[in-house]
């Protein structure tokens, strides 16, 4: 096996296209072999306002003796949704242990969008994402969970170029070597920014939005840029493809009746 294995940390919804449910397929398509550890069992994406969430912590306490007597390792490991401190505690210290092995960390500290946290998602949360962010080699909050994560206040006008650029250097004090933050307004412009610690390279790169809310975009996003990053593409190209990739999947079924589920994602995989 020549490809690149990935492991997938983050919760699987019984319902809809968000997290696990999104990023399997999108990586499966790349042709990269992919694995997955539950974080928590959702009955549905959290936007239909009820749901159920079974927390694995128990589960992956036990999984992870298992794969080391077994000899399993990733080339890189990507965590999404981290359901409790106690998890973020056993998952960063199991990403600590395969970062020293070569293994290369993603962090996506989901929590919110919007200026406000997701249903179900607490204050114990933000301290779960910035123990994540302590192990990771590229980390890509949006705009709204690097407010929560920094302390800072969220500006619904949004920021300048140079207050993006220091929101993503205290992103770095937290831990996170590159940073990409998504989903963020910069002088008027809805943008991404980024901080690639191989060159020490700020930049922006501003895209155009479509004013539809779908679940798990930027699941899809990660995906995709994970996808790109480990068939070795530049950070800037990578972000690019996935910018442009998931624009293409919004655009395509920006009028679905239940926009909740999210994204059927099986049939516009030939598109990235």
């Amino acid at each position: 096996m020549n490809k690149k294995q990935i492991l997938l940390i983050n919760d699987m919804a019984g319902y809809g296209k968000v997290a696990t449910a999104a990023m399997l397929p999108i990586l499966s398509y790349f042709g990269i072999p992919t694995y997955n550890l539950p974080t928590a069992l959702v009955s549905n994406t959290l936007d239909y306002g009820k749901f159920n969430i079974l927390d694995t912590t128990d589960y992956i306490k036990g999984v992870f003796p298992v794969w080391k007597e077994l000899g399993f390792s990733f080339d890189a490991i990507a965590t999404g949704f981290i359901a409790s401190e106690r998890q973020a505690a056993i998952v960063s210290r199991y990403c600590q242990e395969q970062a020293a092995l070569g293994t290369t960390i993603f962090v996506d500290p989901i929590m919110g969008d919007e200026g406000k946290l997701y249903n179900g998602v607490t204050p114990d949360t933000i301290k779960s994402m910035r123990e994540m962010l302590s192990v990771a080699h590229l980390c890509y909050p949006n705009y709204t969970e690097a407010c929560y994560l920094t302390g800072r206040e969220y500006n619904p006008e949004g920021v300048t170029r140079e207050e993006a650029f220091s929101l993503l250097d205290h992103l770095r004090k937290i831990g996170a070597q590159s940073v990409i933050i998504t989903s963020i307004l910069i002088d008027g412009q809805s943008s991404v920014a980024c901080f690639n610690h191989f060159n020490g390279e700020y930049f922006t790169l501003p895209y155009t939005e479509i004013p539809v809310h779908f679940p798990g975009t930027g699941d899809m996003f990660s995906a995709i840029l994970i996808g790109h990053l480990l068939n070795d593409e530049s950070l800037k190209d990578a972000i690019q493809a996935a910018m442009d990739g998931v624009y293409k999947l919004i655009d395509l079924n920006k009028d679905n009746d239940d926009k909740n589920r999210g994204i059927p994602l099986e049939q516009y995989l030939n598109i990235l």
